[in-house]
């Protein structure tokens, strides 16, 4: 395995941190070489998922280079590194939105790189991540995305879900403390996640305005896309996965959805971070891989 730890930085300033595990068809790379950038889930970081770890040796033995990337939302807490200051971020305090610099800033450096075939993958949060970002800033380069696990972050569903009383409870505390201007006040939420997070970042992930609800926005996604889940997580996963699957083929007749089609993969027996269940994501993800760019050898 050959991996370089990397890092880029963002239009705005912020260093963020990677590994580049290279295909094991290094020596003979394809003529347009090419990279999948990964990206984590909530509080998650480029180097604690076994998931993504997994996925991306199961990748480069297929002749795909894989980034996993921080975003400047890695870790439950962290201390972010810009040109002229430190700041608070993490899950805790991260604006999804930022997502979008976060990306263009990877993407970046692989072209840097000459990588002529970009695609992105982004797990749980990551995967909104991803989505949300080619929905409103669609970077060219990225030739494809993979959407592994997407919640459905809905306010409305949280809110008449089995715990919707919990979910009340923490909005009314985040909206009371940004009234009192106290946007960075941290809070214990249990849902939809265990996560200490401020008041600002729980309006801005769960809150009223839906920014996040991938439903909304994932048929302005004009690559080849590709969403997978775990069959336990639709069962058992409450208000952010039940449905999902049927939710994306009822979006097909949007008016937004004249050039999207989508794939949808049930993993059977898979929970929301496949355990025991990676090798048979695996093979969906490289079975869609290939019918959608050809194997190595075809390069």
């Amino acid at each position: 395995m050959i991996v370089d730890l990397v890092q880029t930085t963002t239009g705005d300033g912020f260093r963020l941190d990677g590994v580049l595990q290279r295909t094991e068809f290094a020596e003979t790379e394809p003529a347009q070489p090419r990279a999948v950038l990964c990206l984590h889930g909530v509080g998650g970081n480029f180097y604690g998922s076994h998931l993504l770890e997994n996925i991306s040796t199961q990748l480069s033995q297929v002749g795909w280079n894989v980034l996993r990337a921080n975003t400047r939302g890695h870790d439950a807490y962290s201390i972010a590194q810009t040109a002229s200051r430190q700041r608070h971020q993490g899950a805790a305090y991260e604006t999804v939105d930022d997502c979008r610099l976060d990306i263009a800033g990877w993407v970046s450096f692989l072209q840097e790189r000459q990588y002529q075939q970009i695609l992105l993958l982004g797990h749980s949060l990551g995967a909104v991540k991803a989505i949300y970002a080619q929905a409103y800033e669609p970077q060219p380069a990225i030739a494809g995305l993979i959407a592994i696990s997407p919640p459905r972050l809905s306010c409305q569903a949280f809110q008449n879900d089995r715990q919707s009383d919990r979910f009340r409870e923490t909005l009314s505390a985040a909206e009371a403390h940004l009234e009192a201007g106290r946007p960075e006040e941290l809070l214990h939420s249990q849902v939809p996640v265990p996560l200490l997070i401020s008041a600002a970042g729980f309006i801005d992930k769960y809150g009223p305005a839906e920014r996040y609800n991938f439903l909304r926005f994932a048929p302005r996604v004009r690559c080849p896309l590709l969403f997978t889940f775990g069959s336990l997580e639709l069962q058992h996963g409450g208000a952010a996965f039940t449905g999902l699957p049927a939710d994306i083929a009822a979006l097909e007749d949007s008016a937004e959805a004249t050039a999207w089609q989508p794939d949808v993969k049930v993993i059977e027996g898979a929970d929301h971070h496949y355990r025991k269940t990676e090798q048979a994501l695996g093979t969906e993800l490289v079975g869609w891989l290939e019918a959608q760019y050809g194997s190595v050898d075809e390069s």
